[in-house]
């Protein structure tokens, strides 16, 4: 008989589920992580501990393997982070994105409901669904405005958890985290496309990037220094949701600053344009992010500063493509 906690992620291969699946180890968790059976499954954010936890597969629109999946790995703590997670995409995929990222929160509360409602859930929010924003910084009671299919289908989830946990006593509960990048970050991402872009215009791959909006802000933080706050969000005594952000809010401009500096380039004028086509049909212009409450009750806060994130981000990707 072991004593171990054990906890089971959705979302496993992707930035977040990485590195949770890799904290979660540190804490002498059973970990593991569930993953959707496609043609070419794509593990490179978890080679490295691939021998540590185990997989199942399941799927967010499949309830029975959802259910499956619980009954097999019988965790104490569910995290949820799998989504449809590209938010121009969801304008393009909005029945698909709310399948998996809206309906997908509740099929998994439903399963654990049928298998064990003493389970600790994990849903990841999203500070999108502040969108259009009501109030600047944003907190846990401000008034959402979501301006994308997937900020839609995020706040269904997130609403569909408080409804469980107030209807069925249920330890649900969701982490509002603002943009959160690192080396894992996906590429379709404006942050790597940004740091993959420095990376190869400083090894002469490329001569320009072609980015969307320029001026839209965010709060951007650490992802590694956030799977931490989940984790510190499930083991209070009295479940509730948290926003979870640095507090600091910088441009993609800003952001193009940083990432150029990092290989001695001051005017990037010349290396980036603006292309139509990544422009969003509705944009969110200013995300800045009030996480005091996380810090009062958690004694949570950002560790890593945006100019150490962007600098690591970009280091790596010169990394990545000098071995290619």
């Amino acid at each position: 008989m072991t004593n171990k906690r054990k906890a089971l992620i959705t979302g496993i291969n992707g930035q977040d589920g990485s590195y949770l699946a890799e904290f979660l180890l540190s804490k002498n968790y059973i970990v593991y992580g569930i993953e959707r059976r496609t043609s070419s499954i794509n593990r490179t954010n978890i080679k490295h501990i691939e021998d540590k936890i185990t997989l199942l597969t399941g799927d967010l629109t499949d309830q029975n393997s959802l259910l499956r999946c619980l009954k097999e790995a019988d965790p104490d703590e569910v995290y949820n982070l799998a989504a449809q997670s590209f938010v121009k995409a969801s304008f393009e995929m909005p029945i698909q994105t709310t399948d998996v990222t809206g309906t997908g929160v509740l099929r998994m509360l439903e399963a654990i409901l049928e298998h064990n409602p003493k389970i600790k859930f994990y849903q990841a929010s999203t500070s999108e669904m502040f969108g259009k924003v009501q109030e600047t910084p944003q907190t846990e009671t401000t008034p959402f405005y979501p301006r994308s299919p997937y900020g839609v289908a995020k706040l269904y989830g997130h609403w569909i958890v408080k409804n469980y946990r107030e209807s069925y006593n249920m330890f649900a509960i969701s982490g509002i985290l603002f943009n959160h990048e690192s080396e894992r970050r996906g590429h379709e991402f404006v942050t790597r496309k940004i740091t993959d872009g420095v990376a190869k215009i400083h090894l002469g791959l490329q001569d320009k990037m072609y980015l969307g909006n320029l001026d839209a802000k965010r709060d951007w933080g650490y992802a590694p220094d956030y799977v931490e706050a989940m984790w510190m969000m499930l083991q209070k005594d009295i479940p509730e949701d948290y926003v979870i952000a640095t507090g600091k809010t910088h441009s993609i401009g800003e952001f193009l600053d940083a990432a150029f500096q990092c290989v001695g380039i001051t005017d990037w004028s010349g290396y980036v344009g603006q292309d139509e086509r990544y422009m969003r049909p509705a944009e969110v212009d200013l995300l800045l992010g009030d996480s005091s409450k996380a810090y009062k009750d958690l004694g949570w806060k950002s560790k890593t500063s945006f100019n150490e994130m962007v600098s690591k981000m970009v280091k790596n990707d010169i990394k990545l493509l000098s071995k290619t």
